[in-house]
């Protein structure tokens, strides 16, 4: 099993990409890089958030991370979003499907029931979680191991992007946990190099970046 891949489909990997940038979901600064909140330096900036404001792009994403569902995990029965940003994205992909869907907190909510997970626990049924990005996948795969813990049993997740890290890879597969993502850091590049948003003599920089992104900078 290839547990780090994305859609065999490219066409669908670059137009998921030029559409993150059309719309300033991605922006590329690599002369005047961001800077994550666990201090890494970074060219890049994702906020896939912003394609829920646009009912054509959010219709689209739905309708694509629904379709890579039904074709890698033929035996889904749930989906869960990942808090915050999976959330709104599985609902609307549990709607797609006509599945239940539940969410996973990055902690237990502090008052009330406490929950970890919000919805119905149901052991053993069979659950795909759905991210909004992957970067190291540091998050996605504490939610896999909460939802396991839980009684579901993970058949794998599905993503809108990912930086394509070499340590996100080992993550994964460490965890043997399969993950697709519809588009991903080298079309995002080939978009932006082909729509002009980038130059010839950035690529490089921009792709030293993902090589070695706890360093770069």
């Amino acid at each position: 099993m290839n547990n780090f891949a994305t859609m065999s489909d490219k066409s669908t990997e670059l137009e998921i990409a030029s559409k993150l940038l059309e719309i300033g979901a991605i922006k590329l600064k690599p002369q005047a890089p961001f800077t994550w909140a666990s201090g890494w330096k970074s060219p890049i900036y994702c906020d896939n958030r912003l394609s829920l404001s646009f009912p054509e792009i959010r219709t689209f994403i739905k309708t694509e991370l629904a379709k890579a569902i039904k074709y890698n995990y033929p035996e889904v029965e749930c989906i869960a979003g990942v808090a915050t940003a999976g959330i709104p994205q599985g609902a609307l992909v549990a709607e797609e499907l006509g599945l239940p869907f539940i969410y996973v907190r990055s902690k237990p909510k502090g008052h009330g029931m406490e929950n970890m997970i919000e919805g119905k626990v149901t052991p053993r049924q069979k659950v795909v979680v759905i991210e909004d990005l992957v970067s190291t996948g540091g998050s996605s795969l504490k939610a896999s191991d909460d939802l396991i813990e839980a009684g579901f049993k993970v058949l794998g997740m599905a993503a809108i992007f990912t930086y394509g890290f070499d340590l996100a890879k080992q993550n994964f597969e460490s965890k043997n946990v399969k993950l697709v993502c519809l588009s991903n850091y080298s079309a995002m590049l080939e978009k932006a190099l082909e729509t002009g948003y980038i130059k010839q003599e950035q690529v490089d920089t921009l792709q030293d970046w993902r090589k070695d992104p706890a360093n770069w900078g």
